[in-house]
């Protein structure tokens, strides 16, 4: 694996990245995440003869943080990852989004087609979280502006966690590093992007209908404790033609740490069929 930064003009991203030269695949993490959400993964996936790159979004870990609220939206995300793919000389490329991550790929899919060879929904939407309280949001936006990062990454610590799971507390318990890790995401991503991103997470219109038009293989994939986004999985699984639908059992948000053994074997699954298709 190696890490490198790549100028697209409006921003410059930081990004991990093993198997030039490989089929292409780019890995999105979400709200709050960074490229170190897969980085454990690459090597291995560029054994299996792909070009994997994950990179932090604008705002997030070691990439470019604009400091205005308007530098921030789905649609600025999705833009980013084309100038991306640009960049690397990709023509059509697979794509994982997870959480925020795929509801940026969904615009990206949607808005350009002709660009995305295979998708891979994780843990995401085509519309507002299920048990997100939009009185929370703008408690987030009213300490963030007021108090900073920080104050409001201490706050958060006092509240209850609509991602939190039986697996994300086990995985605490088993892995002392673990919060660590959660923490030194969270405090890396941008105060801006998050004012700008909280309103639109509650707010954004329901999009499902439009996914009855993807016309390429497509994994949804979903942890089986996740209550915000399993309902969601299994509507989008069913409107998009074809798609395959993974539950991944024992784990919540972020299955690829809390049961890693059958989130890989559901990538890997699906990333086979792709490879000799």
């Amino acid at each position: 694996m190696r890490l490198r930064a790549l100028d697209l003009g409006a921003v410059t991203l930081s990004v991990a990245e093993s198997g030039s030269g490989g089929w292409p695949l780019l890995l999105v993490h979400g709200f709050g995440g960074a490229k170190e959400d897969f980085t454990d993964f690459l090597d291995d996936l560029a054994a299996l003869g792909w070009h994997a790159v994950a990179p932090d979004l604008r705002g997030h870990g070691d990439s470019d943080k604009p400091d205005v609220e308007d530098a921030y939206s789905f649609e600025i995300f999705a833009a980013d990852l084309l100038a991306l793919a640009d960049a690397l000389d990709w023509d059509r490329f697979v794509v994982l989004g997870h959480s925020m991550g795929g509801m940026s790929v969904l615009h990206l899919v949607l808005d350009h087609p002709e660009r995305v060879a295979a998708l891979i929904l994780m843990d995401t939407s085509p519309a507002a979280p299920d048990d997100v309280d939009p009185a929370l949001a703008e408690l987030a936006v009213a300490v963030l502006r007021e108090h900073g990062v920080q104050a409001f990454h201490e706050l958060t610590k006092q509240l209850a966690d609509p991602l939190s799971s039986p697996a994300y507390q086990r995985l605490l318990r088993e892995r002392p590093d673990y919060q660590e890790f959660c923490d030194r995401k969270a405090l890396g991503a941008s105060g801006a992007m998050r004012i700008s991103m909280y309103p639109r997470f509650v707010n954004q219109p329901d999009r499902l209908s439009q996914l009855a038009g993807i016309a390429v293989p497509t994994l949804v994939v979903v942890g089986e404790q996740d209550d915000a986004f399993i309902k969601h999985a299994d509507r989008m699984a069913a409107t998009i033609p074809g798609a395959r639908l993974a539950v991944i059992p024992d784990a919540g948000h972020s299955p690829q740490f809390e049961n890693t053994a059958a989130w890989w074997a559901a990538l890997t699954s699906f990333l086979e069929g792709l490879a000799h298709g």
